[in-house]
């Protein structure tokens, strides 16, 4: 496949490289192209800008949590229907999990993509030194290639024209895409560790417009689309793909955001028909359903309303109690616990409670990083044994899981044993790590065929 793409990578984080992202696809988008976003990494808040900007879904691409020929098929799939590709990396270009540059790096995913990395330097303070930056980085590994660069943070026209001669002087086979002035008005407001969710901050049309502007005015657009990248088409799919033959609710809305776009591509390919509903509008689950999906997202900044809905929070109780398999994860695993508490302890919001347990939120982060997990026994997810992978983040925690609870999961980080979690009860499953279901292709189908024996057990006229 010889696909227009570009991947934009930085230095280290803070370079500005998520509003260069925003800036390029609101200014393609503009001149009329259709643009396939991607993000590096587990991150579910870039993407929700990137779908904002495109009106498509943007994909996730990580080789830590996915096997490098899952990722790669991905990027050809979701890239294939499109003008160009645009992936935005994460962190510094070569930092990943560990010291090995490609290892959960974005010079992995640009490595075993073939896409051309676009470095976004801050040039801050910098003339010639910039350019030695960039010259470290072309060189760093013959396996990624560099295929020019983007100075931000410029402080004036003559600061961009060192930069360029700089450049010209010293790594003349390089491509300096543009030069874009210091603007602070341009930045996006950020929470916790990484941005306020595109659902909670949603970009202005004039933000818009102006990013536009300034990609126009500043970056050369018309050479960026000639790069090209050179991953394999994807997989041929069987032309008769069967019906769908159960139904999965699954919950979409600003408390529930937080979802890989392939995990329901998959579950679609073993058979599924997803139903989105919102937690926060509805008052009960969608007709015939065989199962329920609640991912993650932020429900503690919209506890009230979902408290509100107390139709809908029986419904899944019942739901639960009839043996109905529910997958759900940190949002989802904070929804199904009996609600919030305060600072204080005392009782707050009530949510589902499927676990006998209260959420309360935290001064500082809990938990960040990737996660491999072993099924302890046989699963709506799996069989025993079996090894999946995915991320954990979050600011909360629940209070101690009761003995009678099944814990599901063996959790381990880069070899460090966590302990025992993936609660159970009855056929629910819940955690806080957010599973990616490319980790594993058992995944979707064990859900899938675990809906489908609930429906042979129910019946397709049960009353949810």
């Amino acid at each position: 496949m010889s696909k227009a793409a570009f991947l934009i990578a930085a230095p280290q984080s803070g370079s500005g490289k998520t509003t260069v992202v925003l800036a390029i696809m609101a200014a393609l988008q503009r001149r009329g192209m259709a643009v396939a976003p991607f993000k590096c990494g587990p991150d579910f808040i870039d993407p929700g800008y990137h779908r904002q900007v495109t009106g498509r879904d943007s994909i996730s691409l990580d080789a830590w949590m996915c096997p490098e020929a899952f990722v790669v098929d991905s990027f050809a799939r979701h890239a294939a229907d499109a003008d160009v590709a645009v992936i935005e990396g994460v962190m510094g270009l070569f930092d990943g999990i560990g010291s090995a540059p490609l290892e959960g790096s974005s010079a992995q995913i640009a490595a075993i993509t073939g896409t051309p990395v676009v470095l976004v330097v801050n040039s801050r303070g910098m003339a010639a030194s910039a350019a030695a930056l960039v010259a470290g980085f072309a060189g760093f590994d013959p396996r990624v290639r560099l295929g020019g660069v983007i100075f931000n943070n410029v402080g004036s026209a003559a600061h961009g024209e060192l930069l360029r001669q700089a450049m010209a002087d010293r790594l003349p086979e390089l491509r300096v895409f543009g030069c874009i002035l210091r603007d602070d008005s341009l930045g996006i407001p950020s929470r916790h560790l990484g941005l306020v969710t595109a659902d909670d901050n949603p970009l202005s049309a004039d933000y818009l417009t102006r990013l536009a502007d300034m990609a126009e005015s500043s970056l050369d657009l018309d050479g960026l689309a000639e790069l090209t990248s050179s991953a394999p088409p994807a997989a041929e799919q069987s032309a008769e793909q069967p019906p769908p033959d159960v139904r999965i609710a699954v919950a979409r809305d600003a408390a529930f955001c937080f979802c890989y776009p392939d995990n329901l591509r998959l579950l679609r390919e073993a058979g599924a028909e997803l139903v989105p509903f919102s937690p926060l509008a509805d008052s009960g689950l969608p007709e015939n359903i065989q199962g329920i999906y609640l991912p993650g997202g932020y429900p503690e900044l919209h506890a009230e309303r979902l408290a509100g809905q107390s139709g809908l929070r029986a419904a899944i109780r019942t739901a639960v109690e009839d043996g109905m398999p529910v997958y759900a994860e940190c949002g989802g695993l904070i929804y199904l616990s009996e609600g919030m508490e305060t600072d204080h302890g005392t009782p707050a919001a009530a949510f589902v409670g499927v676990f006998p347990v209260r959420t309360r939120m935290l001064p500082r982060r809990k938990a960040l990083g990737y996660r491999q997990v072993e099924l302890a026994s046989d699963s709506l997810l799996g069989v025993r044994g079996e090894l999946l992978r995915g991320h954990e983040f979050h600011y909360s925690e629940i209070g101690a899981m009761p003995a009678e609870i099944g814990r599901d999961y063996l959790v381990t980080r880069r070899g460090e044993a966590l302990g025992a979690e993936g609660f159970r009860h009855r056929n629910c499953l819940a955690s806080y790590v957010h599973l990616h279901f490319g980790s594993n292709p058992g995944i979707a189908p064990a859900f899938a065929a675990s809906c489908r024996t609930f429906k042979q057990q129910i019946g397709v006229n049960h009353p949810l």
